[in-house]
């Protein structure tokens, strides 16, 4: 059974930082693009930021620029976000997904999913 558990989740202060991580099990993802995508309260699920498989090409939410980075340990199947200088506005159920087809902006391209991780940054 495929699995992605993401992990690294916690409570911070403005301007801290956090390393989420995406583990997948039952299926090497190695092969596809993944994403991380994060939902607020009472808002639409969003796109924070996706890589392809080769790590050859990231691509960010504009919200996020110059402050998360993505990348990928294809060995460990394992997906991260580094997230820098977090603000008040980052606070969300961060989730990691699996790219079938389609935009990766977009989170009806994405197949497989993990069950998130809470992320609540206090100014």
């Amino acid at each position: 059974q495929e699995q992605l558990v993401e992990s690294g989740g916690g409570s911070v202060q403005a301007g801290g930082s956090l390393r989420l991580s995406c583990t997948a099990s039952g299926r090497t993802f190695s092969r596809y693009a993944m994403g991380w995508f994060r939902q607020a309260p009472g808002k639409e699920r969003e796109f924070v930021a996706a890589i392809n498989w080769m790590s050859r090409d990231t691509y960010y939410a504009d919200s996020v620029k110059g402050r998360f980075t993505i990348s990928r340990d294809n060995a460990k199947n394992t997906v991260y976000l580094q997230m820098n200088s977090l603000k008040p506005e980052d606070t969300a159920v961060y989730y990691c997904a699996a790219h079938e087809r389609g935009s990766y902006f977009e989170a009806v391209s994405y197949g497989y999913w993990g069950q998130g991780t809470q992320v609540t940054v206090s100014s």
